[in-house]
């Protein structure tokens, strides 16, 4: 095998496969990514056992077909540190040996037949298909209200939901939830899927290019994302999340009588400047809203007060005072679009909605906050 690569290209293609490298493995060869050039194309392929990527590096010129196995984080290092333009990679022996203008390294290899065979489903099972900008819309408005840490799985995750061509794709931790609505093409029939956060994290960074074409199809128990058509597509699969994704269709209320229209920038503004003077034990913001005008106040011991107003216009229903956590509102007013919002609440116990759209809502349970004085 030799290789001539933009070293642009091979960092970028090598960070997201080395993304998939668990961090302690049992096998040797999961520690690795297995390079093989063929045909013109240089593809790089890594694996936990629960996750595989396959991607191609662009800008290359193969001068001798061949495939080999390779420490990940080590092939990473020595391209993230190199500062030519271009980087060959020839294979001798076991060793994959990389030179630069000014470096050579002698990588140690391994027999790529160690590498765990990943079957990949045929361009042909494909369950529905859309494109990278409509799918990194769906999944940057959902994956950040999935939990961190917890032992039950499906928050530790997303649901993909399909009926005909209506996608959704749905993300909860227990005390907020995001649902996002899309559509999709050559889809037929129901499709449920939960997906772990780690596969939807490495889907984000195979979507570079917004007009791609995905195609999603499942069998059984792995679902399979590809970007891109023809042989240099990625290809992402994924062992699913067992058991069932909350009925997260109860959770959203649907008997609020207090409605509110905000610009999102103006409340986004608003909240952050009043979480300045929030801690970690007084996370909450107080908001109190109406007839004209939501004034925002925190308190933290020991460090002060805040107080922040700002207009209200189309105000619908009696005055309420509410307490939230101020990152989970300003989470969601990220990652929709500038214009405006509407918020939705019935009482001071009750959770809020928050809408963009038809394409975005979310809920968000409120705090307990200490009594004013």
């Amino acid at each position: 095998m030799k290789v001539v690569c933009d070293r642009a290209h091979l960092l970028d293609a090598l960070t997201t496969a080395a993304s998939v490298v668990a961090p302690r493995n049992t096998s040797p060869a999961l520690a690795c990514v297995k390079l093989t050039a063929k045909d013109g194309l240089l593809q790089i392929r890594s694996t936990d056992s629960e996750v595989a990527v396959s991607v191609c590096v662009p800008q290359v010129e193969v001068q001798k077909d061949g495939e080999t196995l390779v420490p990940a984080e080590k092939l990473l290092q020595i391209v993230r540190a190199s500062e030519d333009t271009t980087l060959t990679m020839e294979l001798q022996g076991q060793a994959l040996v990389l030179r630069g203008e000014d470096a050579r390294y002698r990588i140690f290899g391994q027999d790529p037949k160690d590498f765990p065979r990943v079957p990949e489903l045929p361009p042909s099972k494909t369950d529905f298909e859309t494109t990278a900008e409509s799918m990194r819309r769906l999944v940057a408005r959902t994956l950040f209200a999935t939990a961190m840490d917890t032992s039950r799985y499906a928050f530790n995750a997303v649901l993909i939901d399909r009926n005909g061509k209506q996608l959704r794709v749905v993300a909860t931790d227990g005390r907020r939830l995001a649902v996002a609505r899309g559509e999709c093409s050559k889809g037929e029939g129901e499709f449920r899927a939960i997906v772990p956060t780690k596969t939807m994290n490495i889907l984000n960074r195979l979507m570079g290019d917004p007009a791609a074409a995905v195609s999603v199809a499942r069998e059984e128990t792995r679902i399979q994302f590809r970007i891109g058509t023809g042989p240099d597509a990625a290809v992402l699969v994924s062992q699913l999340v067992e058991g069932t994704f909350p009925p997260f269709e109860d959770v959203i209320p649907k008997d609020h009588d207090k409605r509110i229209s905000f610009d999102r920038d103006a409340l986004g503004s608003a909240v952050r400047r009043a979480a300045l003077l929030t801690n970690e034990e007084s996370k909450g913001v107080r908001m109190s809203f109406g007839p004209e005008t939501l004034v925002l106040r925190s308190r933290a011991p020991e460090l002060g007060e805040a107080e922040i107003t700002i207009p209200m216009e189309k105000y619908q229903g009696e005055p309420i005072e509410i307490g939230f956590n101020p990152s989970y509102l300003t989470d969601a007013l990220k990652v929709v679009d500038p214009g405006e919002v509407l918020i939705e609440l019935k009482a001071p116990n009750k959770p809020g909605v928050l809408r963009a759209g038809k394409e975005f809502t979310y809920v968000v349970m409120p705090v307990n906050l200490d009594p004013v004085g």
